[in-house]
C-alpha cells in the first residue's frame, strides 16, 4: 500500500499499530463505538507495515499535531507561516488544508489569550447576557477572575444566565466576537458551538474566591432555588475528596455513616480508596476492607446516593468553617 493511496482510516490504523497497544488503548477511550469498530477492522486488515511507510505516517501525524499547536497559539496564518519556514510552502499548504477541512476553532479563541483584567474593562458595562456569553467561552480560571471582579449586583445574574444558556446563533456569536476582537485588536476564528449550562457555571464558580461564590449562590437561592441547589450539588463531587487535606478527610470520616463510606468506596478509584483508608486507624481500615469485600454487588443508585450524602456532609463542614476546600481564590491560603 503506497502512503499516498491510503485512506484516512487506513493511516489511522497504521499510526495506532506504530504507537503500540498501550497508547492505542488510551486513544480508543476517546472514540465512539462506531469509530472503534471501524478502526479495529482496518487494523485487522493490515498485514504488514514496512519501516518507510511507518516513518511516513508518523511524520505526517507529527506535522498535523504541530500545525494544530501553532493554530492554537496564534491562528491559522501564524501556523502557515511557521510551517512554510520549516517544511516549505507546498507542504505547509497541504497540512493547513487537511486541518481546516475538519478543524473548528472555538469562538473567542483570541480572548483566551488575553489578560482577564483587559477583557473586564471592555465588557463590564455590557448587558449581563453578553457578559455571560463571553465568559462561557473563556477558560474557567479566566472567567472566574472576571466574574469575581464584576459588581456584586451583576455577578449572580451573569452566573444564572451562564447556567441557563443552551446554544446561541452563530450570527450573535459572530457579532459579539467581532466587537470584542476589534476592541482587543486581535484575530480569531468563529464557529457554531453549544456552550453554557450548569457544568459551565460550576467550572467558573470553582475558580472564583469563596466570598464571591457565597455571594452568587446566596443571590441565586433567592432568585432560583432549584438552580442554586443543582449548582451546589455539582460544585464538589465525591472523587474530589482527594483534594482535601488529611485533617479534613479525617473529620469527614468521623461525620459520615460507615455504611455510606463503604458503599462509596466500593466502586471508587484506587486513589480515592487509598487516601480515605490511609486516614483511618489500621483496625478501622481493615474492617472497611473486609466489609467491602463481603458486601458483594451493589446497585449504582445506592452508591450515588451514598456519595451524595457524603458530599452534603463535606459542604456542611465547609460552610461551618470546619474544613477548607481548595479553590481559585486567595482566601483559601492556609498559614
Amino acid at each position: 500500500m503506497a502512503k499516498k493511496g491510503l485512506t484516512g482510516r487506513q493511516k489511522a490504523a497504521i499510526l495506532l499499530i506504530s504507537l503500540g497497544p498501550e497508547v492505542s488503548a488510551q486513544v480508543y477511550k476517546h472514540l465512539s463505538e462506531e469509530e472503534i469498530e471501524q478502526l479495529t477492522l482496518e487494523i485487522a486488515n493490515v498485514r504488514k507495515v514496512d519501516s518507510e511507510m511507518k516513518e511516513g505516517i508518523l511524520d505526517q501525524f507529527h506535522s498535523l499535531v504541530l500545525a494544530q499547536d501553532y493554530i492554537s497559539q496564534g491562528g491559522i496564518s501564524y501556523a502557515q507561516s511557521v510551517l512554510e519556514k520549516a517544511l516549505g510552502e507546498t507542504e505547509a499548504m497541504n497540512i493547513i488544508n487537511r486541518l481546516t477541512s475538519t478543524l473548528q476553532v472555538r469562538p473567542f479563541d483570541f480572548a483566551r489569550k488575553s489578560d482577564p483584567s483587559q477583557i473586564l474593562n471592555f465588557i463590564q458595562n455590557e448587558h449581563p447576557q453578553t457578559i455571560a456569553l463571553i465568559l462561557s467561552y473563556l477558560e474557567s480560571e479566566q472567567a472566574g477572575q472576571i466574574l469575581s471582579d464584576l459588581p456584586q449586583e451583576v455577578q449572580a445574574d451573569v452566573a444564572k444566565r451562564i447556567a441557563l444558556m443552551d446554544s446561541t446563533s452563530p450570527e450573535i456569536i459572530n457579532e459579539v466576537e467581532a466587537i470584542l476582537e476589534q476592541k482587543l485588536s486581535t484575530t480569531a476564528m468563529s464557529d457554531y458551538t453549544e456552550t453554557g449550562g450548569i457544568e459551565a457555571v460550576v467550572e467558573v464558580l470553582n475558580s472564583v474566591d469563596r466570598s464571591t461564590e457565597r455571594t452568587i449562590l446566596d443571590a441565586l437561592e433567592i432568585q432560583d432555588p432549584e438552580l442554586a441547589e443543582e449548582i451546589k450539588k455539582r460544585m464538589f463531587v465525591f472523587e474530589d475528596i482527594v483534594t482535601l487535606d488529611n485533617r479534613s478527610i479525617q473529620r469527614v470520616i468521623r461525620d459520615c455513616e460507615n455504611e455510606d463510606l463503604q458503599l462509596a468506596l466500593k466502586v471508587a478509584s484506587d486513589e480515592v480508596k487509598e487516601i480515605v483508608l490511609s486516614n483511618m486507624s489500621q483496625r478501622m481500615a481493615e474492617t472497611f476492607k473486609d466489609e467491602m469485600e463481603f458486601m458483594g454487588p451493589v446497585r449504582l443508585r445506592d452508591v450515588e446516593e451514598a456519595q451524595t450524602r457524603i458530599v452534603a456532609v463535606i459542604r456542611r463542614l465547609e460552610e461551618a468553617g470546619e474544613i477548607i476546600i481548595a479553590r481559585g481564590g486567595g482566601d483559601d491560603i492556609i498559614v
